[in-house]
């Protein structure tokens, strides 16, 4: 059965006011996109390398009050910038806030200024992969002990393409896996997440196949849905946040999910 197609919004918390990220958001979500993210990071990744930013989980905790009908999360957190267990928590009540809207979406982190600048130690990629798969049981048995628990079973969203670890963590843990590249990329990285999965013993349509797109449904749909991705994110950066692509996605999803 193929997967319905979906498509999110990756509102970059930077070079803008928050007012001005918070219309994008309200935009987004009257539009009739599906989820809104953000992204976990303490400086612009683009544009000013000290322009205007915001903090990841404080605005999340804002959009779950602000919105009604969107799916909301990171995309994605660092897992080394929080303790997993206090990052539960935060999920447990934004996921409340929300009435049950929260996607937890996570990964290893790679950005060396946010380490450097707020006092994390870097590690190194292996040992960075290594931390996330020591966090994410802890952060599901923090939810399963929790009062009240979660609306859900919050979705597990891991970013990361990674051959040797990440996509096995991914084949164990996550309900959506986020990657980029093209649809020859991408097959390849499906072919050896269907064998992890084969390896855990988990149907690898359990897991929704997410990746970020930058051009119009009419140069990347087809390929894309090919290769098994069904959940396509538009990026979009301040302080205009044009919503422009993201329209032609949602009109293509809707045609195609008719």
């Amino acid at each position: 059965m193929t997967a319905a197609i979906r498509i999110g919004v990756q509102i970059q918390p930077q070079q803008a006011d928050y007012r001005e990220i918070r219309r994008a958001v309200a935009a987004a979500e009257e539009a009739g996109v599906d989820i809104v993210f953000n992204w976990d990071h303490f400086f612009p990744l683009y544009g000013d390398a000290d322009g205007k930013h915001f903090e990841c989980w404080t605005m999340l905790a804002a959009w779950a009050e602000a919105t009604e009908r969107v799916e909301i999360g990171a995309l994605v957190t660092c897992n080394t910038y929080r303790n997993p267990d206090l990052l539960a928590d935060m999920a447990r009540t934004v996921d409340h806030i929300s009435d049950g809207r929260l996607i937890l979406g996570i990964g290893a982190g790679w950005f060396e200024r946010d380490y450097s600048e707020f006092g994390y130690p870097f590690g190194t990629a292996g040992s960075r992969i290594g931390d996330l798969a020591d966090a994410l049981p802890r952060i599901k048995a923090r939810w399963a002990k929790s009062n009240p628990t979660p609306n859900r079973e919050i979705p597990i969203l891991i970013g990361g393409g990674g051959e040797r670890k990440t996509l096995k963590i991914v084949a164990e843990q996550a309900d959506i896996w986020h990657v980029f590249g093209d649809a020859t990329s991408l097959h390849h990285k499906s072919e050896v997440l269907d064998q992890w999965c084969a390896d855990v013993d988990r149907a690898p349509d359990a897991i929704e196949r997410s990746t970020g797109v930058d051009a119009s449904p009419d140069k990347l749909a087809d390929g894309l849905l090919a290769e098994g991705f069904s959940l396509f994110t538009i990026g979009v950066g301040g302080p205009s946040y044009d919503l422009g692509l993201l329209e032609e996605w949602i009109a293509f999803r809707d045609a195609r999910n008719a």
